[in-house]
Parts: structure tokens; C-alpha cells; sequence
């Protein structure tokens, strides 16, 4: 028996139940048989093997002692990022890094670059790779959000984009079929074909995917890209809007206005997506007072602390912007970015840790509660930042921070549940009515009495074109939608619980999931859909490996929604 199994037992045998005991016991070992210290990883396959074997009895306290890093299976799914081939994009922008054989704006270092390059940018192996390892670290696999990032996915070829998609699909399914490379089809038709397949097989495979995210401009989107989106499965976009002060857009060479944020965000949420921007505080300013564009917008000419907090009271309170969930990436000078130069030249000065700290904790402070911060920092590389914040932990400083001087942020991340779940605590139904993109959003969720401990959610939006006659838009795309309300986010927190039996998983795994709380919510959206808004019809823009669930509850395929006749 090897020295990990004889851990396993020692381990067992002590009842060991937490971390601290875990390591020290660890450290035991190392030095009684003059090995290195054992991961994790290798206790939890000699774990494994032992149960095969079946020399032990299953431990769930093990198994999550083991797990590594538990965050990442605790909103109730986990994440698969895969990043696309090295592409051109039509942005010029200032801020944005150019690094030869990677998709622009990434560069070396960051783990998803890393693994992609790794893989030769494979998007099967991407995801077959990254499924392997989070098992191996101890996480279920069994509800995967897709997050597909690299440059603007909307530039890319169609074919590649389907093919892409249908190999991550694959890689899901684990079912390796043809065609392995994107030019060995000549028609697109073809391609759709296979990916209609692999979505059909993912409805019921190990490893379900139950949403699709991809990155793209602002000014990209419009019906036939929101029609193409659909067709691929995605549900949540991640618009690279980074600020909301056109001048500021033009000084940065973005290439696109603020009208094209307002415009794309209407025509997403009223064809469903969750609708994610990606904020960058610090951009560029115009190197003088008297800079003119011919047009002034009314917060001035240049990026200031001052400016960015009013940037984000905009996008939280003006009902042409509040977007669901949010991304924080300040401004990082980076030498394969343009605004290295600016910055040699002295025309750019990054804020200090201290004043960009400050600026976060008061978006925090002031974020609504149906927005969801996914992230403040992107994992690149110290020795890459030339200049900006180079605390990769900042969310972490920024937390403990705001716990001190006692300031709550009510976003969703920070009230998800986690792993603190306790089935004798009572909870409520809460509902938020907000106005969004010239329609309605209505937010529901279950939540404990002061709102701290976030269940379950649900987003239901009555759309524009409920309320204004409109010749071109989601209806005119997908007849289906006509006259509908649509679920646009439906989502149980906690511990991810494994696909099958009911009674298994609620011996296994302490969790809201699977107790019926996401059904209540989803019948309280019919209920307002049918008697305050007079609608007979809804429609969920549901993941691929999702739509069981809906089937169950009465819900049909059509036009790649799950509709319900009311």
C-alpha cells in the first residue's frame, strides 16, 4: 500500500475534521517518511482508490477537506473558460494588449492563456483538460458555465464560431467526433448540423452545460448577431463598454459611443441574455483642459476618481444602462499595450492602490442588490503591470477593508451562500421592480431575513416591445417571443450537488440546490406574468443542459427558447 493510502486510513482512523488538522497531520507524514508534503490532489486519487477498492467507507468531511480551492463549485455550478485562436480585432484601442500568437487584449501568464497554449488553443481539449482537473481537485462537474473568451467573438468567422462551440460541446460530452478542425468543412450548414447534435446530446450528458458567455464590442451587436448568438446557445454577453463618457471613448481609440452600449444592452435583455460590461476605471484622459470633440459630454473632458464614481451611479441608476452582472478591470499599463507610450512620455498616471481601493469600496458600497461584481482584477502576471494595482488579491483587501469599517455590498456575489447554508433557517421571498432598458425587470430571490444569505434568484423581464409597437428587434428575429415575458436568469446558490437521485444527493451534499426553491420561484414568474401583465405566454432563454428541467415543468423547445403557454 502506498504512502498516500496509509495517509488516507491515518486520516480516517484520527477523524480528522478540519483544514488546521488536515495540514498538520500532513506535515507528520512528510517528515515521518521524508517525502515532500502530499497534495491534496494525490490523497484525494489514493482516496478514490481505496473506495474502489473498497476498503473504506465514503466521507463527505473528507472529500471536502481534500477538495481544492472549494469557491469554485460553490455558486452552484462551476466555471470552464476557453480561449479562442489568436484573431484580429477592428478596436485600436490604447489600453489594449497586443502579444504576438494570443487573442488580442490577453497576454502570457494568465492561467486560461497558459492552458490554452498549452492545448494549441484546442477548444475540445480546453474543455476536456479542465473538466479532468477540476475533478481531480475534488469539484462535481455536472453543471458547467461555458465562459468563452479572446478578443471580440463577434469578429470571428462564423464557421469557427460554430465549430468551436460544437467542440467544446464535444469536450463536454466527451464524445471526440468530427470534423477536429474548423477547415475541414466548407459549409457552414454542415458545422450547424453537428453542433444541433452535441447541444441534443448535452441535454442528458455527465457534464451539462447550463449557460454560454462570450466577449464582444458594443457596436457588434445587433439582430443578426443576436439571432447567430442563439443559434450557438450562449445566454449572458460581456460587453466591453469600460466607460460611459464618449470623449473618453474616442481620446482611448475605442472606436465605438456610448449609443452603442444603450442600443446593445436594449436589444440583449429583450432577447433574454444576461448582460455582463466589463468597467475599466483609470482609462486615458485628454491631454489638456480645452481638449474639444465638437461635442461635450456633461461630465467633462477626463477620467477622474470623481468622474469614475459617477460613471457607476450611472450605470446602477439610469434604466439605459443597469446591467446584471459586472466586471471592474482598472486600467493597467502593460508594454504591449499603446498606452505604454503615453505613460514613457508622462501623459498617463495610474491611480495609487490607496485612491483605486477607495474607488471600488464605493462602488461596492452603492451597488444595487439584483448586480452581481464577478470580478475587480484580471490574473495577469506582476512582473507584465508597468504600471497600475499589482494587488492580485484585491477583492480580498477590499473585503476586509469594508468589513472593518463596517460598509456592506449587497451584490449578489458577496451575499451568495456559499457554504453556509443551514436547512433551519427561515427564508424569504424578496421582489424587486426596477425599470431596464424601456421595460421592466422584475427581480425575485430567497434570501434570509436581512438579506445576507442570497438562495436562489430569478430574473423576469417584460420586455420593451410590450410596451412599444417596434418593427425591428427579438420579436421580428423570433416570432416565438412575440407577446411573451421571458426568464432571463434562474440560479440556485451553495454547494454544487451532483445530477441524480434526490435522496443520494441530499446525503451527500448540505445544499439549497435541488430543494425545489428555483420551481417557486419560476411559479411565482408565471403568476405575475399572467395576472399583472395580462401575458399568456414565457419564455426562458434556457442553457443547453438545462432544458430537462423546464420540460418537466411544462416548458417546450422552440426558436432555441423553452416556452410555456400560460
Amino acid at each position: 500500500m502506498n504512502i498516500y493510502k496509509v495517509t488516507i486510513l491515518e486520516i480516517l482512523k484520527r477523524k480528522i475534521k478540519t483544514e488546521k488538522e488536515l495540514a498538520r497531520w500532513k506535515r507528520k507524514i512528510a517528515k515521518r517518511y521524508k517525502i515532500s508534503l502530499p497534495s491534496n490532489i494525490d490523497l484525494l486519487r489514493a482516496y478514490r482508490n481505496l473506495l474502489t477498492e473498497k476498503k473504506i467507507k465514503k466521507s463527505k468531511l473528507l472529500e471536502n477537506l481534500l477538495k481544492t480551492r472549494s469557491v469554485r463549485s460553490l455558486s452552484g455550478i462551476v466555471n470552464v473558460s476557453v480561449l479562442t485562436k489568436p484573431y484580429p480585432c477592428p478596436g485600436k484601442c490604447l489600453y489594449c494588449p497586443i502579444e504576438k500568437g494570443i487573442p488580442k487584449s490577453y497576454v502570457s501568464g494568465e492561467p486560461a492563456v497558459e492552458r490554452a497554449k498549452r492545448l494549441k488553443f484546442d477548444p475540445y481539449l480546453q474543455v476536456k483538460k479542465r473538466i479532468e482537473m477540476l475533478k481531480a481537485e475534488g469539484h462535481p462537474t455536472d453543471k458547467i458555465e461555458l465562459r468563452i473568451v479572446g478578443g471580440t467573438w463577434s469578429y470571428y468567422p462564423q464557421k469557427y464560431q460554430i465549430w468551436f462551440v460544437k467542440r467544446c460541446f464535444d469536450g463536454a460530452n466527451e464524445t471526440n467526433s468530427q470534423p477536429t478542425t474548423y477547415n475541414s468543412q466548407p459549409k457552414n450548414q454542415d458545422f450547424k448540423k453537428l453542433l444541433y447534435r452535441a447541444q441534443k446530446i448535452n441535454e442528458t450528458a455527465k457534464h451539462r452545460i447550463v449557460g454560454i458567455s462570450i466577449e464582444t464590442r458594443p457596436d457588434f451587436i445587433n439582430e443578426k448577431e443576436i439571432k447567430n448568438l442563439r443559434g450557438l446557445g450562449a445566454t449572458m454577453v460581456e460587453l466591453g463598454v469600460q466607460t460611459i463618457f464618449d470623449d473618453i471613448l474616442e481620446y482611448s481609440k475605442t472606436g465605438q459611443k456610448i449609443s452603442d452600449t444603450i442600443k446593445a444592452t436594449k436589444l440583449l435583455k429583450d432577447a433574454g441574455f444576461k448582460v455582463m460590461y466589463q468597467m475599466m476605471p483609470n482609462l486615458p484622459k485628454p491631454e489638456h483642459k480645452n481638449f474639444v470633440l465638437g461635442r461635450a459630454h456633461k461630465y467633462g473632458l477626463w477620467s477622474t476618481i470623481r468622474k469614475d464614481k459617477e460613471a457607476f451611479k450611472e450605470i446602477f441608476e439610469n434604466q439605459n444602462f443597469k446591467p446584471d452582472w459586472l466586471k471592474i478591470y482598472p486600467c493597467l499599463v502593460l508594454k504591449e499595450a499603446k498606452l505604454y507610450k503615453l505613460w514613457e512620455k508622462g501623459k498617463y498616471k495610474s491611480y495609487s492602490d490607496k485612491s483605486l481601493i477607495s474607488l471600488i469600496k464605493y462602488i461596492k458600497s452603492i451597488c444595487p442588490f439584483w448586480i452581481r461584481i464577478a470580478r475587480i482584477y484580471r490574473d495577469i502576471a506582476r512582473q507584465k503591470i508597468i504600471s497600475g494595482c499589482t494587488i492580485s488579491n484585491l477583492r480580498e483587501v477590499i473585503q476586509k477593508e469594508m468589513e472593518k469599517e463596517k460598509i456592506a455590498c449587497h451584490c449578489i456575489r458577496c451575499r451568495e451562500v456559499k457554504g453556509k447554508y443551514n436547512p433551519a433557517e427561515k427564508i424569504f421571498l424578496f421582489r424587486e421592480d426596477y425599470k431596464s432598458s424601456e421595460g421592466k425587470e422584475i427581480f425575485l430571490s430567497f434570501e434570509n431575513k436581512k438579506r445576507t444569505k442570497l438562495y436562489s434568484l430569478l430574473r423576469l423581464r417584460i420586455p420593451s416591445f410590450i410596451f412599444e409597437s417596434a418593427e425591428v428587434g427579438p420579436p421580428q428575429i423570433f416570432p416565438v417571443l412575440k407577446d411573451a415575458a421571458i426568464i432571463r436568469e434562474i440560479h440556485t446558490y451553495g454547494q454544487l450537488r451532483p445530477l441524480g437521485k434526490l435522496g443520494q444527493g441530499r446525503t451527500l451534499t448540505l445544499s439549497p440546490q435541488h430543494r425545489g426553491l428555483g420551481k417557486k420561484l419560476i411559479k411565482e414568474a408565471e403568476k405575475i406574468t399572467k395576472k399583472e401583465f395580462n401575458l399568456n405566454k414565457i419564455a426562458v432563454i434556457s442553457g443547453v443542459g438545462v432544458r430537462n428541467y423546464f420540460k418537466k415543468l411544462g416548458y417546450r423547445l422552440k426558436e432555441t427558447y423553452m416556452v410555456k403557454e400560460l
